[in-house]
């Protein structure tokens, strides 16, 4: 699993340290070209640039490899242009208005630490248009590897036997130590004005709507200024993908706009939407969208508060448990069921488990940040109880941003230990599910490589490759 983090890594962090080169050769009258793959060379001093940035890069985080790191970068840049052409091959898609902008937000940063234009010119002895387009030819590059590789990785599927296979096989000190856990339990509120707050919100959208339709303003504008969703920074954009992976009933309202229309409000999970509608091509539907979640006074947020502290008050008192209490007065629809215990969603939802056995009840800490501001609130309420102790009312939100309150207690604590396939089945899936990806990935790898045009400098044949066919 270590070996398949760190190359998507390596792949990642590939393009800003082969750009850095440009920067750091300033004069240098000798350069050559050291490998080519398909229709792609690679230069020498994008090598050594790239092999002193994973120095550096392994020396602040505190560790080292045992490989030179010539070699290393030179794998980690030949695996890239392999993926960049293959994906030119299969015609892979990608979003060239997400790039444009990650170039432009990039080359923005570059002017405002170097002060301005002309001394990040002086700097990369070049005019900005030209920086421009070598930004975007190599956040192209990248994306279109990226994409390669996801479409060979997430065609991975497992079942429960190579699950047990792997655990069975795997040399048990290679298992990961699992951090302390902790089980929980919750009982949550919403705002009681939620109608009023939702029909607010509906209005919002709906005027928003009207200057769109009567040409008054750009939809992307509105989405920049307005949207809380994390695509207002591309005015609403989102990548192109498949009905199946929006939430209904948005993918119901995309199928049905044409292309250039604009949607009635319309409600999911995350909040309220308008969606305008750019394209479709291949069964991938192009939109921009602009989300909206209700907002409260000050008092309707506070109030569900003082209904949780009397709750609170009688759960001290042993005039009701926490379990009923959670039953009874709870408005989360997953954990009220189950006494209020907190299931690791995140999880299961990635790992694409939904079988009810397979519930994961146990967070680590990192569990808690990933779950964002919500996550984190909890987390600090619980490091300061003991089991069974039951936490002040507070103030907070969920993972799709709506305000509410939340009393927790505390149910367990696991120490850390390590990994093992009855308390851990979800974790040790994943470690299977990548080592599986891992293999997959690797002997594609391996045809494509035996199928496409490469050259390598012999000052580099004695190197050692993890891929073994480089050197043909």
């Amino acid at each position: 699993m270590l070996k398949m983090l760190k190359k998507g890594l390596l792949l990642a962090t590939l393009i800003m340290c082969v750009f850095g080169a440009i920067a750091t050769k300033r004069h240098v009258v000798l350069d050559k070209i050291v490998a080519v793959v398909g229709g792609s060379s690679i230069l020498y001093s994008e090598v050594e640039e790239y092999a002193n940035q994973l120095i550096e890069m392994r020396r602040s985080k505190g560790y080292t490899s045992d490989r030179d790191p010539m070699n290393e970068a030179l794998e980690a840049m030949l695996t890239q242009k392999l993926l960049f052409n293959q994906a030119q091959i299969d015609s892979v898609e990608i979003n060239s208005m997400q790039i444009a902008s990650q170039v432009e937000s990039q080359v923005q940063n570059m002017i405002s630490t170097e002060g301005s234009i002309k001394e990040l010119e002086t700097k990369f002895h070049m005019e900005i248009f030209n920086i421009r387009e070598m930004m975007r030819i190599r956040y192209e590059e990248q994306s279109y590897a990226t994409a390669m590789q996801q479409s060979i990785v997430n065609r991975v599927k497992i079942i429960p036997g190579e699950v047990d296979y792997f655990y069975k096989n795997i040399d048990k000190d290679s298992l990961p130590i699992i951090s302390k856990q902790y089980v929980y339990a919750q009982i949550i509120k919403f705002p009681e004005s939620i109608i009023e707050a939702k029909q607010r919100t509906k209005e919002r959208l709906l005027s928003m709507r009207e200057l769109i339709m009567k040409g008054e303003t750009k939809f992307s504008s509105l989405a920049r200024s307005y949207s809380v969703d994390g695509s207002a920074f591309m005015g609403g954009e989102m990548d192109p993908q498949p009905l199946h992976a929006f939430v209904q009933p948005f993918s119901d309202a995309l199928a049905d706009l044409k292309d250039g229309q604009v949607s009635e409000v319309v409600e999911t999970q995350f909040g309220f939407h308008l969606i305008e509608r750019i394209g479709e091509k291949g069964g991938l539907y192009h939109c921009r969208h602009i989300l909206l979640r209700p907002t409260y006074t000050s008092e309707e947020v506070v109030a569900p508060t003082y209904v949780l502290d009397s709750i609170v008050n009688l759960i001290r008192k042993d005039s009701i448990t926490f379990e009923a209490a959670a039953l009874e007065h709870s408005d989360d629809a997953a954990s009220k069921m189950n006494g209020g215990i907190v299931s690791n969603l995140d999880i299961l939802e990635q790992m694409h488990a939904f079988d009810a056995k397979l519930t994961v009840t146990k967070f680590l800490e990192e569990d808690f940040g990933a779950r964002g501001k919500g996550g984190i609130d909890d987390y600090n309420h619980l490091r300061s109880l003991e089991i069974g102790d039951i936490s002040d009312s507070y103030m907070t939100e969920d993972m799709k941003g709506n305000q509410l309150s939340k009393i927790v207690t505390l149910v367990d604590v696991i120490p850390a230990h390590k990994a093992s396939l009855n308390d851990d089945y979800i974790r040790l899936e994943q470690m299977a599910l990548v080592a599986k990806q891992e293999r997959i990935f690797n002997d594609w790898l391996t045809t494509k490589i035996d199928g496409m045009y490469v050259f390598i400098s012999p000052e580099f044949h004695d190197g050692e490759f993890v891929n073994k066919s480089w050197i043909k």
